[in-house]
């Protein structure tokens, strides 16, 4: 939002606004931190800062550990574990920047309480094969829409590629004469995959049928409006959303195609460390949880239950 400044007849950021703004750049600046997260971390210090009871500057000034403990117990009320964990960890940081550029009185990230979350303590849940192709198979190909985000539901359901990888796919990034594709991960890390023939075909369709001519070397685009954007790892989100409304499922994050990725490949004999190969993950902690699936494996490490005497 803005304000009009009389004076001048310019219009000039409410306070709030210009503290939201110096904070991503912080993120983006100092931390180097990826787009996504940034854009996640804003959205979350607004609204903590939108909800404080007194005038930006002033509640700043008067922060305490009960406000911030207030607003998490308020906030965590009614959502999932995994929203509640985003929110604290990007208030966190938000509590940080303001401490260093001298905003708020003291350290409060003491006053963030954590979020009851024991790691690999969840199942990995999964879709079917029926599920997937529903998924693929629900868009209408005759229409550019439909063929776009065909191709990006196959990636993603066959790469297990995140939102934001997906989003952040380029022209340049799909080497069609090696059959690869570069991807570019959490944490500024840039890797190549195996470009499987189905992916390749279904971007080959898109790139050389329905893609909007433009400047923009980004693979997926919008449609609609001039000139065509780039897809957000939002829009991503949005369509897989779509999909599943097609498909006659509950809606589902993309991240459900990555878990039934990692469980098709650990059916097919893979092992734990190349399946945390392909899904690119930097520790083996967060591969883990899908041997907790592999129920053929497992029945040969139980131990036999004691008889009665």
């Amino acid at each position: 939002m803005t304000v009009e400044d009389r004076g001048s007849g310019r219009f000039v950021p409410e306070p709030l606004d210009a503290l939201v703004e110096e904070f991503r750049g912080f993120l983006g600046g100092e931390r180097g931190l990826a787009s996504e997260t940034v854009r996640c971390y804003g959205s979350h210090a607004r609204a903590f800062l939108a909800w404080l009871p007194q005038p930006t500057d002033v509640a700043l000034a008067e922060l305490s550990a009960g406000l911030v403990t207030g607003y998490v117990v308020e906030y965590c009320r009614g959502r999932n574990t995994e929203s509640a964990k985003a929110m604290v960890t990007a208030l966190r940081s938000l509590l940080r920047f303001l401490h260093v550029t001298g905003r708020a009185p003291g350290p409060l990230t003491g006053a963030v309480p954590a979020v009851a979350n024991w790691r690999l303590a969840g199942l990995p849940r999964r879709l079917s094969a029926g599920q997937v192709e529903a998924l693929i198979d629900g868009c209408d190909t005759g229409t550019a829409v439909g063929v776009r985000d065909r191709a990006l539901l196959v990636m993603l359901a066959r790469l297990g590629l995140r939102t934001a990888e997906a989003a952040a796919v380029r022209l340049e990034d799909v080497d069609w004469r090696s059959g690869q594709i570069l991807i570019r991960g959490k944490g500024n890390r840039v890797e190549r995959l195996p470009l499987p023939q189905t992916v390749g075909e279904a971007l080959a369709e898109y790139a050389t049928t329905t893609r909007p001519r433009c400047a923009s070397r980004s693979v997926f685009l919008t449609v609609r409006g001039r000139p065509p954007r780039p897809l957000t790892a939002m829009a991503v989100r949005q369509i897989v959303a779509r999909a599943c409304e097609r498909a006659g499922l509950p809606r589902l994050g993309a991240h459900r195609l990555r878990h039934t990725l990692a469980s098709d490949l650990l059916r097919a004999g893979n092992s734990l460390p190349q399946i945390g190969q392909v899904l690119r993950h930097r520790s083996q902690l967060s591969t883990a949880i899908y041997a907790k699936v592999d129920t053929a494996r497992l029945r040969g490490v139980a131990r036999p239950w004691p008889g009665r005497g």
